[in-house]
């Protein structure tokens, strides 16, 4: 079992090539630029296409395109970049193709600053664009697992023709880990949908505008049936030291291997604390805290911004148990030490204890 000791940034693009990512389109931004990188250096040596295009709009408009032909094809960016995709992003799922796109957060909002954040969990899970849509969203959290969520999204992505997002945040991005990448692909199915240019059947075209009320209400409709779906389907989340925990931690991405880290602090002040790590952000992981609210009535929500992943713990709990928050926004890291004297003090006045 060879490991490679690699970025997050780096480990996106090898296992984009290794998954038969064929097309590449971006625009460098920090602190993402690594990858784009990585992919100019390495993906048209595996006879794929690199292009930096001339602006992040540009980008998701190739991608519509080449996805079109049935490629698989991946982007990439951060926050403000992200944004400017989002209109392409509506037409993927408008036209139901298949992608990868990669948000690699940075502080904000506006240009905000370099440093990991959290701050896309709205735009990311509430699909962003305009128009009745979602997307699978997947938020890694070790460079392991962003080789591993990078293969899976391109199979997400084909199997269910929906643009699929990966959401990591800078200090991910540049932490560097030994990781076992899957063997790479070597064949891939034929997609009888895609747009060809060779005469060799029936003339294809595809189209999102639909001028026909009637026509875009089934076509909105058919979308709906396929997002039931995936949230059937696909939904994923780690559970971490939770056969005797009576608080519950629900944290993602880097905060999670933060909050693992307070967990073993508090643990040994007696408090039996567990995480539940929502590896889908979309579909989101709220039957498993629906069912923990039978014997557990304390619940603290940790993320790396204002409290927006907490608003999916506040509707999946329903008023069933105590919620807390502690957030840090605007590319401000917490250590565990910081957090785990939050999450002490917490549970030490929810249960009426004096300090």
């Amino acid at each position: 079992m060879n490991k490679t000791f690699i970025s997050g940034n780096h480990t996106f693009a090898e296992a984009a090539i290794r998954a038969g990512c064929s097309c590449y389109f971006g625009y460098p931004i920090t602190p993402q630029n690594e990858l784009g990188e990585y992919m100019a250096m390495h993906l048209r040596e595996a006879g794929g296409v690199f292009i930096q295009s001339e602006s992040e709009i540009a980008a998701i408009n190739m991608v519509i395109g080449a996805s079109s032909t049935g490629a698989r094809v991946m982007t990439s960016s951060s926050s403000p970049g992200i944004s400017l995709k989002q209109e392409g992003l509506s037409f993927l799922a408008g036209f139901e193709l298949p992608a990868v796109v990669v948000n690699v957060m940075r502080g904000g909002p506006g240009l905000g600053n370099i440093a990991p954040a959290q701050g896309d969990y709205f735009q990311a899970t509430r699909g962003g664009g305009h128009g009745d849509y979602r997307m699978p969203v997947l938020a890694p959290g070790s460079v392991q697992e962003i080789a591993d969520l990078t293969y899976l999204s391109f199979d997400l992505a084909d199997r269910y023709k929906t643009p699929v997002m990966i959401l990591g945040d800078g200090m991910m991005g540049q932490t560097k880990e030994p990781v076992v990448f899957p063997e790479p692909i070597q064949d891939l199915p034929e997609k009888e949908w895609a747009l060809k240019s060779r005469g060799d059947g029936p003339s294809k075209y595809m189209a999102s505008l639909i001028l026909d009320p009637a026509e875009m209400e089934q076509h909105n409709w058919k979308l709906e049936r396929k997002f039931q779906q995936i949230a059937k389907n696909e939904t994923r989340y780690e559970a971490y030291k939770m056969d005797d925990a009576e608080l519950v931690i629900i944290a993602y991405g880097t905060t999670a291997r933060i909050a693992k880290g307070a967990i073993n602090r508090i643990r040994k002040e007696g408090i039996k604390a567990g995480l539940i790590r929502p590896i889908t952000l979309w579909p989101f992981p709220k039957k498993i805290l629906q069912e923990l609210t039978k014997t557990i009535d304390q619940f603290l929500v940790f993320e790396m911004s204002t409290g927006q992943m907490l608003e999916d713990v506040q509707l999946a709990i329903g008023g069933m148990a105590d919620i807390s928050f502690h957030g840090r926004p605007g590319g401000v890291v917490p250590t565990p030490a910081e957090f785990a004297r939050f999450v002490y003090r917490e549970y030490q006045e929810k249960r009426g204890f004096k300090s």
